[in-house]
């Protein structure tokens, strides 16, 4: 599983194991809150703001919109989302060409929603935004507006999804993020599934 590049690397190793004598396997889990499926919460970018154990579940669980972006499209930009059909949608999820891209190590082009694409989805009322990559935002952009123009409203971003077998369309989302209190409370790895309405 590729890792967001200088985020701490995965590392599973056995704490207590039956295999050496101990009354129980026992696992012991390193990784950043930011490793695979996850979500950000308003935190990861704003001081004082909402932490992932004070995310909402009726924000994470709900219809969402699988949206198809075609594998030549590199930025969902305004103009691509003015051609799909988001009114009323209060969760989307982008499937792109990211997900083919789990089996490989990390790679830096990957697809990517532009802050003024961001700006459009929260003035149309979403508030949960999901990606197929580790990262909604452009690799290195320096001034992480699309986390910001999403997160500074509260809208929710899920990321890390694989959506390799999901055909577009509407399902219902349970996304439940672990709910971390302690720490900087910037996001938590997450359980996220979708099932047919």
């Amino acid at each position: 599983m590729p890792v967001y590049e200088g985020d701490p690397d995965v590392d599973i190793a056995a704490w207590s194991s039956l295999a050496n004598g101990n009354s129980s396997n026992v696992s012991f889990l390193h990784f950043g809150a930011h490793t695979g499926t996850h979500v950000d919460a308003p935190a990861h970018f704003i001081q004082d703001a909402p932490k992932i154990d004070g995310l909402a579940l009726d924000s994470l669980i709900g219809r969402a919109r699988v949206v198809r972006v075609p594998d030549d499209v590199n930025e969902i930009s305004p103009d691509f989302l003015a051609g799909c059909d988001l009114d009323r949608v209060e969760r989307v999820l982008f499937h792109t060409r990211n997900s083919s891209f789990w089996n490989e190590d990390f790679r830096k082009d990957f697809t990517h929603l532009l802050p003024e694409a961001a700006e459009m989805l929260v003035e149309s009322g979403v508030k949960l935004v999901g990606t197929d990559y580790l990262s909604i935002e452009k690799f290195h952009s320096g001034h992480h507006r699309t986390h910001l123009a999403l997160l500074s409203r509260n809208v929710i971003i899920v990321e890390g999804l694989n959506l390799s077998d999901v055909p577009p369309g509407d399902y219902e989302l349970i996304c439940l993020p672990l709910r971390i209190a302690g720490g900087a409370g910037d996001g938590a790895p997450a359980r996220v599934v979708l099932r047919t309405l």
